[in-house]
């Protein structure tokens, strides 16, 4: 029988790493608000800053139990019950089913730092226009009706993608194919930047972008080594796979660059850092350091002529949330069922190159219908949102930029009545 005593040990390592994953929430807020023009840079910011407050409240009333609680009778392994909303039974004792050596409270607040940065991701498609309440509003709805259920088909004891064997370490899926995807909707619905492909949108504040990579490299530790729940060799393999992966995609990138361009760039370099890093999380847990390399260099590559495409197209996926966070998601779902091995992951399954190409499949289904299902949910929260509230500000305001329209402030002093 499972035992279910608490481990101090554990149990202090799962609240660092809550804590790194927090930190992951400004680092994306520093990414994002870099690349943005000056005009933009607070509003960016307050952007990913506020999903900390709404998604955490939101979390402890509904979100953790839609996710995590036994599934519905009405739709069994689809979404959880409300039995634990207000962490109504969610207590200092540890749950033997999710984590057994560390307090049932614990595992909550480290499955809520998840919850925060996957809408904060998907403001990097549509920053630079969208109205700051109408996001608020739409990161409530998403939360509750996209993140939840996904989160509980993946990671829920009786999800049906978990059923199926569909395997995914730390948010490859649930996070990034959901936010990646959702974001290239919502910049779809919203329409481009007035000025879009006529005006220099440059990244404004190259330093941050460094910042805000730096600390989501750090906080990734937390993200995916945090995922064993446990201090032993699982927590080990997951961190060194997700720093290699990291490496490799980064040196692929300003190859890749270097070869086509002529010239390595820092926004480049860390692009390449985050679609690595990205590619790794379904699969930290299940590869070995070699696989990692290989993913991440594989990412990098297709998250680059990704770029490249979005670039050559009319869509206005600002930031790149798509073609980073959805096409690295996507890639390493897929990549986990080619290299995933038993041998290092008993829980996990043996893939495509240790004799399994079944798992391949089952991937690819999870993709998909996490994709579908997240792609749909956007759109028809962003349309009924639309019916009562503008998405979008006026283009006096875009004209000015949102943090003067938005918040009544500039990030820089020379801004100030421009």
């Amino acid at each position: 029988m499972t035992p279910v005593s608490i481990n101090g040990g554990d149990t202090v390592f799962v609240l660092i790493s809550a804590a790194l994953v927090l930190l992951m929430t400004p680092g994306l807020a520093f990414f994002y608000a870099g690349m943005v023009r000056g005009k933009n840079v607070v509003n960016t910011i307050m952007l990913s800053f506020a999903a900390i407050a709404l998604v955490s409240i939101q979390w402890i009333f509904v979100g953790y139990s839609l996710s995590f609680a036994p599934g519905a009778a009405f739709a069994p392994g689809w979404v959880g019950t409300l039995g634990w909303a207000g962490l109504n039974g969610v207590e200092l004792t540890p749950n033997p089913d999710y984590a057994p050596t560390i307090p049932h409270m614990a595992f909550m607040i480290f499955q809520m730092m998840f919850a925060i940065i996957t809408p904060a991701l998907i403001s990097g498609s549509v920053v630079e226009r969208v109205k700051f309440t109408t996001f608020a509003i739409f990161t409530l709805l998403w939360s509750t009706l996209v993140y939840d259920t996904v989160a509980h088909w993946v990671w829920s004891t009786d999800g049906w993608l978990r059923a199926l064997g569909a395997l995914d370490f730390a948010g490859g899926a649930v996070v990034h194919v959901t936010a990646g995807v959702s974001g290239l909707v919502a910049a779809l619905v919203l329409g481009a930047r007035r000025d879009h492909k006529t005006e220099d949108l440059q990244p404004h504040n190259v330093p941050f972008v460094m910042l805000g990579a730096s600390l989501l490299w750090f906080g990734w530790f937390g993200f995916n080594a945090g995922s064993s729940l446990s201090i032993n060799g699982l927590a080990t393999l997951a961190f060194v796979t997700t720093h290699v992966a990291a490496c490799s995609a980064t040196l692929a990138w300003m190859a890749l660059e270097w070869w086509r361009e002529g010239r390595v760039t820092v926004v480049g370099a860390v692009s390449g850092t985050i679609s690595g890093l990205v590619a790794i999380t379904p699969a930290a847990g299940f590869v070995s350091p070699l696989s990692a390399l290989a993913i991440g260099a594989i990412a990098a590559a297709c998250c680059y002529y990704a770029c490249h495409w979005k670039n050559r197209s009319t869509i206005d996926d600002t930031l790149d949330a798509f073609t980073l966070h959805g096409t690295g998601g996507i890639v390493g779902a897929l990549l986990t069922g080619v290299f995933a091995s038993k041998a290092l992951n008993p829980a996990g399954a043996d893939g495509l190159l240790h004799g399994n190409p079944g798992l391949v499949l089952t991937q690819l289904l999870a993709v998909g219908a996490v994709a579908l299902f997240a792609a749909v949910g956007t759109y028809v929260i962003l349309k009924a949102l639309s019916l009562v509230k503008a998405l979008r500000v006026e283009d006096h305001a875009e004209h000015e930029g949102l943090d003067l329209h938005q918040h009544q402030t500039v990030g820089y002093a020379y801004l100030a009545g421009k």
